[in-house]
């Protein structure tokens, strides 16, 4: 996949949100305009062992990115939001903020969209990451392999390095043992 945006606006898109109030819709207005925004693709909610891999790096970057400029910390999939919801929970991500592109109408209008429907999975996204800063991307790191491979480019490190080279990055050891025990889980 070499779908690449970078110097263009975020597609417009709305997303169906839940919470405990009830439902509302959040736009892509509302997510990147006037802020500077790290986001994220995974292939879906669960589905390991790379997705919660990328997940729990950038979710204990998170004090990192914020302490760079970072506003928000958003991790797209095309999935409904209850499932991402679990998926946050069990995995203890409380820094990334998590966004259902139910039907993939963002991931599409990104060029990102891939089917996987001959592995039982349907339509989702490709894996990569992107620096928003008011509703325009800087920089995309796209994964040459997608989604069958450990993220090497889109990951949590490579753009905290982008963002700043210099920056203070959290200990190894802390996010290497959280993703061991993630996948150990499977």
């Amino acid at each position: 996949m070499s779908c690449n945006r970078e110097g263009h606006n975020v597609p417009q898109s709305t997303f169906r949100m839940f919470s405990d109030a009830g439902e509302y819709d959040l736009s892509t207005a509302d997510l990147f305009d006037r802020k500077t925004v790290v986001a994220f693709s995974v292939l879906g909610a669960f589905t390991c062992p790379y997705s919660p891999i990328q997940l729990l790096g950038y979710n204990e970057y998170a004090p990192a990115f914020r302490a760079n400029g970072i506003d928000d910390i958003l991790c797209i999939a095309v999935n409904d939001p209850f499932s991402l919801a679990a998926w946050a929970q069990e995995e203890g991500a409380d820094q990334v903020r998590f966004i259902p592109d139910v039907n993939g109408s963002f991931t599409r209008a990104m060029g990102m969209m891939v089917d996987l429907s001959e592995l039982g999975m349907g339509h989702r996204s490709w894996r990569y990451s992107m620096l928003v800063k008011d509703g325009v991307i800087e920089k995309m790191f796209v994964e040459r392999h997608g989604f069958e491979a450990m993220p090497v480019v889109s990951n949590a490190e490579t753009m905290l390095n982008y963002i700043n080279p210099e920056a203070r990055q959290p200990e190894q050891t802390a996010v290497v043992m959280q993703m061991w025990r993630t996948m150990l889980s499977v």
